[in-house]
């Protein structure tokens, strides 16, 4: 479970996250919603202890992420593509996570078998397509098999084969008991995907609960979202 308490933080003066609250369970999928620069990313830093906050909280399973000692068994996290060296293959840069956090080497051949990635594990990172990178971030991610995922724009400029299997698989994650919290600007997709939602603009969350219930009396979830975000004067990406 994530458990995201009241964060604050600026930055250059400028406040960016405004008492920030919201948790995420397990066997769901909360999609973490907002358009870009509302606070989706500078969230998942905190609770990653990448930054820190000024007030506020941020735990995994009850505790910060900072103090578990192997935290690749307690939370799978992709930020920013698959964090691997354009010059490494795909089987050493898992080889090379798998030892620093103490866990077996036949971990990398099952993940990449779990990701679709067995046939390129000698490949170059550097020689990956855009889906290729984000099936070798997931498969860094499940290395330790954690029963948590933290995921920022999974589905970004992915094709719609490479969407269809993102979602597949986050689905499938969440119905075998983890808890996946994956931030995005794309409506149309993360209602698709989610269980739950969480809306945040200007550092602020606007709205959280079920797809259901945040949708309301609107049509659809992303009418609901240009209504949530309408006095803030915000344009939404397509």
């Amino acid at each position: 479970m994530i458990a995201i308490d009241r964060l604050r933080k600026s930055k250059n003066r400028t406040r960016i996250l405004r008492d920030v609250s919201f948790e995420a369970r397990p066997g769901r999928v909360t999609g973490f919603l907002g358009p870009n620069g509302a606070g989706k990313t500078s969230t998942l830093r905190v609770l990653l202890g990448l930054d820190r906050p000024e007030s506020g909280t941020a735990l995994v399973n009850g505790r910060p992420y900072a103090s578990w000692p192997r935290p690749l068994t307690m939370v799978g996290a992709v930020l920013d593509g698959s964090g691997a060296h354009r010059a490494r293959s795909a089987r050493a840069h898992l080889r090379w996570v798998a030892a620093s956090n103490g866990l077996p080497r036949g971990r990398v051949g099952e993940v990449l078998d779990l990701v679709g990635l067995a046939g390129d594990a000698r490949k170059r990172a550097g020689r990956f397509s855009l889906g290729m990178s984000r099936r070798l971030g997931l498969a860094t991610a499940m290395l330790g098999d954690p029963p948590i995922l933290v995921l920022d724009e999974p589905v970004n400029g992915l094709d719609p084969a490479g969407i269809r299997w993102i979602r597949d698989f986050l689905r499938t994650s969440a119905a075998e008991g983890r808890t996946v919290l994956l931030s995005s600007h794309l409506m149309g997709e993360l209602a698709e995907i989610a269980d739950d939602v969480v809306v945040i603009d200007h550092g602020q969350v606007v709205a959280h609960g079920t797809v259901a219930e945040v949708t309301g009396e609107h049509r659809t979830l992303e009418d609901a979202f240009f209504a949530l975000t309408a006095e803030a004067g915000r344009t939404w990406p397509a």
